[in-house]
């Protein structure tokens, strides 16, 4: 990349017969893979959260009284593991659409 670098500054600084184009494509190039290899990790990494977050929801389900519609209201709202659920105040789980003061009761009994 230097070597394509300083021979395209030598063409432009002695006006030799170089043509620059021909570097130039060859980087463009260079740029359309390094992309393609981005989408590449960012869909890897897409992929790897959605399987940590299924995983995280059905270890919530675990607690008593929480069912899948709550485990998930309750991983949105920031509450990704048991031990953070059980931790929490009641005015933050009751914040939780989805989560009444039964379930409330419930998970207080745990501590």
């Amino acid at each position: 990349m230097i070597s394509k670098f300083l021979s395209k500054l030598k063409s432009i600084l002695f006006k030799s017969a170089v043509t620059p184009e021909t570097p130039l494509k060859k980087e463009k190039k260079v740029a359309k893979s390094t992309k393609t290899k981005t989408k590449t990790k960012t869909k890897t990494k897409t992929k790897t959260k959605a399987i940590n977050s299924k995983k995280n929801i059905e270890t919530l389900t675990t607690l008593p009284g929480v069912g899948a519609k709550s485990a998930k209201a309750l991983y949105e709202a920031g509450f990704k593991t048991k031990n953070a659920v059980i931790a929490a105040d009641e005015k933050d789980l009751l914040a939780v659409s989805g989560v009444g003061i039964n379930l409330v009761k419930k998970l207080k009994k745990l501590k």
